[in-house]
């Protein structure tokens, strides 16, 4: 059984009526194409003009894994393990256990590297594993005296094969099920993460203000990603104009709540270090520009898939009025934000588990415990986040909805592609 999409309508159509039907396609791309264009133009002026410079960015950090004189880090791969009296190591406490964990290394004896007791007590270093370790045979010429402890000390596990066999199976999957949109939407992500590293985080270390570096930032990202994922049509640029208006709800609402809530930036054990290695970066500010872009990926997903729906709905039912099509896409809408609140919820509730573990275990109010420095930053972004996809649904939805009922195109049909172009697809 088979049908034919709207666009075939136009076969039925007086002259006067189809010369009609297309100009108003033409105003409702060439609308959108005045919205775009010049918010598109604007990015990238803002990208040029903010691009970090390498003369005045901060001095590059030293290496946190590099050595001291006289001592290494090495790698090995483990061949046995085994538990000793830590008197048999120099500077040990008679009574207590040392774990070791014997390494090869290539043209070298087996080496005991020591273990501490909080990584033996979480997984311990099992036969086979790869592990990098410190190295301080060599301290001993250099000083001239024995430095008092074990001479190779465990740092860290190599997690350089499982990670790239993990990264490696994720591509496959994904091209293999989505096919060459997969693939375009993998090297669009590399692309975002190109703005990132290149555009975002250097102009935060340098102490551009972190408001417009997000805005901006992410605008670019999302053109990118949106056009090279899937495709430039209207559908997609009806998607975009619901991020971009998300975006901006966004950013608003971070730029309120990181004051209004006293977000600081200070809880992490890392907060004081990054701002000495910064041209006077902001703490908040980076919270705040991390409030934005955390949401960005969910923002997407929920603007084209309302854009797709609206287009699906308008080809099942081409006579549906604009009002029940509206009705009709808001409903999936509605679904898909009760699924998508869930989504940012959970997701950043496991990213932050070890600290409600931590919370959980004060004996504090539930409310003080939610407010406090360890968790406001986390509900502050969910909150944000969420209220930032939320207005951009029906945002998009009736951006969308205008849009169909003036073009009168499926999903698939490109800027420039008339309707005589198209042929009438059979299912």
């Amino acid at each position: 059984m088979g049908h034919s999409h709207s666009h075939t309508d136009d076969a039925s159509l007086t002259r006067p009526e189809l010369r009609r039907r297309k100009a108003v396609r033409r105003r409702a791309v060439t609308l959108l194409g005045w919205v775009l264009v010049p918010l598109a133009v604007l990015t990238l002026v803002a990208m040029v003009v903010m691009w970090p410079s390498a003369n005045t960015g901060p001095a590059p950090a030293g290496n946190p894994q590099a050595a001291a004189p006289g001592a290494s880090i090495e790698r090995g791969t483990v061949q046995r393990t085994a538990s000793e009296d830590c008197s048999k190591n120099a500077g040990g406490m008679a009574g207590t256990t040392c774990y070791i964990a014997f390494t090869r290394v290539e043209g070298l004896p087996d080496v005991p590297v020591v273990i501490t007791p909080d990584i033996e007590a979480s997984r311990g270093v099992k036969v086979g594993d790869t592990i990098s370790y410190l190295n301080l045979s060599g301290l001993a010429a250099i000083t001239g005296a024995e430095h008092g402890g074990t001479n190779y000390v465990f740092m860290d596990f190599v997690r350089t094969v499982p990670m790239g066999l993990l990264a490696a199976l994720y591509a496959v999957v994904v091209v293999a099920v989505a096919r060459w949109r997969g693939l375009r939407a993998m090297v669009g992500l590399a692309g975002a993460f190109g703005v990132l590293a290149w555009f975002i985080l250097p102009a935060l270390a340098q102490g551009q203000p972190p408001l417009l570096v997000a805005l901006v930032g992410s605008s670019a990202i999302m053109f990118g990603v949106l056009y090279f994922a899937h495709g430039f049509s209207v559908r997609t640029s009806t998607a975009l104009l619901g991020t971009l208006f998300g975006l901006g709800v966004t950013a608003g609402l971070a730029a309120w709540a990181v004051d209004a809530a006293a977000l600081t930036g200070t809880s992490g054990h890392n907060a004081y270090q990054l701002a000495n290695m910064t041209s006077g970066m902001s703490l908040s500010g980076m919270i705040l520009c991390g409030l934005v872009i955390s949401g960005l990926g969910v923002l997407n997903d929920v603007t084209i898939t309302q854009s797709s729906a609206v287009w699906e709905l308008h080809e099942l039912a081409p006579h549906t009025s604009a009002r029940e099509l509206f009705s009709s896409a808001m409903r999936i809408g509605r679904d898909h934000i009760a699924s998508t609140v869930y989504t940012i919820a959970f997701a950043y509730a496991g990213s932050a588990l070890p600290v409600l573990l931590m919370v959980s275990l004060f004996d504090q109010q539930l409310l003080t415990a939610l407010t406090g420095a360890e968790l406001a930053e986390e509900i502050v972004r969910i909150l944000v986040g969420s209220i930032g996809l939320v207005l951009a649904i029906p945002v998009t939805t009736a951006v969308a909805v205008a849009v169909v009922k003036a073009t009168g195109r499926s999903p698939q049909v490109s800027h420039g592609e008339t309707a005589r172009d198209q042929v009438p697809e059979r299912v």
